[in-house]
């Protein structure tokens, strides 16, 4: 079975489908999964759950990100474990403004990002992002020091390098009339966590591509990704969107 590009460049592919038909034509191996399912969470037509594609998707690499709410990880917690997924952490992407209507709850303002892995830990690609620090200077020499929880660490030296490891909260106001209506932004959180699970010019597979913000960010990071969508106008959206712009990729990272 050959499957032909909706678009494609020199980095990024973009297939037209149901990721479920389509990978098994493509035969990929990507490094990092970056997965945006519908939640389940209202009547809009084109909320629903994929059936078995945690499963289906876990043949095509060892490492994933998967955005979500508590509730749609709760109850889809089976078919992360059938598909031998194996969650390491999670990230909170805080967004400017809620969404929502009930007025019986909090306001929601966040929504969830789990990292999932298979195999040892040690066979998986993962980089934490560094954030710029503005604070004193912390280097230090130290003794031999004693954590409970972490075990004992030796005498060290601690030289400080103005960054800090990225936090797990992760603030991002969503794209103001974005080109779709649950697309992600690429500064601050899909930029980090492509760069978290991804090495350079490893491979983003997105399953769920919808305007084609991963492939974006993918690219913009200096790495190659392939796409499924499976509505074709939103096909025709992400194309225009990553054919408006040729990027120079001369020392990415």
């Amino acid at each position: 079975m050959s499957i032909s590009p909706y678009y494609q460049d020199e980095h990024v592919t973009l297939y037209h489908g149901d990721a479920r038909e389509v990978l098994p034509a493509l035969q990929v191996a990507a490094d990092l999964i970056v997965a945006d399912p519908p939640y389940v969470e209202t009547s809009l037509e084109w909320d629903v759950w994929p059936d078995e594609w945690p499963s289906l998707l876990s043949e095509y690499a060892r490492s994933m990100w998967c955005f979500g709410s508590m509730r749609m990880f709760f109850d889809r917690n089976t078919e992360f474990a059938l598909g031998g997924w194996k969650m390491s952490h999670g990230v909170v992407w805080e967004k400017a403004n809620g969404s929502g209507f009930a007025t019986d709850r909090f306001r929601g303002v966040h929504e969830h990002v789990v990292h999932w892995y298979q195999g040892p830990w040690s066979d998986v690609h993962h980089d934490v992002p560094r954030a710029a620090y503005t604070g004193p200077n912390k280097s230090a020499r130290g003794n031999a020091s004693r954590t409970t929880h972490t075990g004992t660490i030796g005498a060290h030296t601690y030289i400080d390098d103005g960054t800090r490891m990225m936090r797990s909260v992760l603030y991002a106001p969503a794209p103001r009339r974005g080109l779709h209506p649950t697309e992600k932004p690429i500064s601050g959180l899909l930029d980090p966590l492509i760069r978290y699970g991804c090495p350079v010019n490893g491979l983003v597979l997105d399953p769920f591509a919808g305007s084609g913000s991963t492939l974006d960010a993918a690219r913009q990071a200096g790495r190659r990704a392939i796409g499924i969508e499976g509505r074709e106008d939103y096909c025709e959206t992400a194309a225009t969107r990553l054919s408006a712009l040729t990027l120079d990729f001369g020392g990415a990272a």
